[in-house]
């Protein structure tokens, strides 16, 4: 198995709006904001090679949407989807799967782009199928009116049209193990309906992909929870229960939206879990 991190592209997003009810005081320490109240945010991505498989878990924003739309987000640097695979050798054809941890754009936009004439969608990954679930994949596509925003249905009904959607299992309690796709997946309702969070065993360690259950290190104390979360409630018992079974068994946290760390591992201290170690993907893949 080899694992690629794959930097889909960063953007910016409302400090306030990223820790909820924590005061600016306490979360700009670890997460700087500029004079518009906005902090560094990435959308890194994960490639698993294994076997015959080429899975891609999440896939940014994409560039479909309009100037306006991404007006919003103030991207920032040079990284894209299609630029980071061919760093890593890679092209879009040659995924097999999409797996996506949730569906609100900043996680699966990069799955549908615009048709040559730019008359409707097609897939970005002609060859590759496209993992959810059945519960999240209902949640989505009958969109609660606070969630409404961040589900576009340019960037999921081309899926289900496209005739390559499959579902994963789900669970009887949080936690699926081997899943279809050969690694194991936490499923999490605080962010969103059935959020998946792939633990991937890889050469001795496992690699968590954090998706938005830990969007960056200052979010590691347990009240640290984004305003988005549709239940912060059940995300804060969540985040207690994965941040203990990280300390306890030495997981190794890959950060999606972390844009300065890359993955880090956990300890139990005096005040809870914290911050063990930082790691770049480098440190850890080679």
């Amino acid at each position: 198995m080899n694992l690629y991190p794959i930097n889909a592209g960063n953007f910016k997003l409302d400090g306030g709006a990223m820790f909820g009810v924590v005061p600016k005081t306490l979360w700009q320490k670890t997460n700087p904001a500029d004079a518009s109240n906005m902090i560094d945010i990435a959308a890194r991505c994960l490639l698993i090679e294994h076997s015959n498989r080429l899975i891609l878990i999440d896939t940014g924003m994409g560039n479909k949407q309009s100037d306006k739309f991404y007006g919003y987000y103030h991207l920032w640097g040079d990284d894209s989807l299609d630029n980071s695979l061919k760093t890593q050798g890679f092209h879009p054809d040659d995924i097999t799967d999409v797996f996506m941890t949730h569906l609100h754009f900043d996680h699966c936009g990069g799955s549908i782009k615009w048709n040559k004439n730019r008359t409707g969608y097609q897939s970005a990954f002609k060859n590759a199928q496209f993992w959810s679930n059945k519960s999240h994949w209902r949640w989505a596509t009958e969109p609660n009116k606070r969630e409404k925003a961040s589900f576009l249905k340019e960037n999921i009904i081309p899926i289900q049209e496209s005739g390559h959607l499959k579902f994963t299992r789900l669970p009887e309690t949080d936690f699926l193990e081997n899943s279809e796709l050969g690694f194991d997946i936490f499923f999490a309702d605080g962010h969103t309906e059935k959020q998946m969070i792939p633990l991937i065993h890889y050469k001795g360690k496992i690699i968590a992909f954090m998706a938005d259950l830990l969007p960056t290190v200052g979010h590691l104390p347990l009240p640290y929870v984004m305003g988005y979360d549709t239940r912060p409630l059940l995300t804060l018992s969540e985040k207690e229960k994965f941040l203990n079974l990280a300390a306890e068994k030495n997981y190794y946290l890959f950060l999606e939206h972390d844009a300065h760390n890359e993955i880090i591992t956990v300890q139990h201290t005096e005040k809870g879990v914290r911050l063990k170690n930082i790691y770049t993907t480098e440190d850890i893949f080679n």
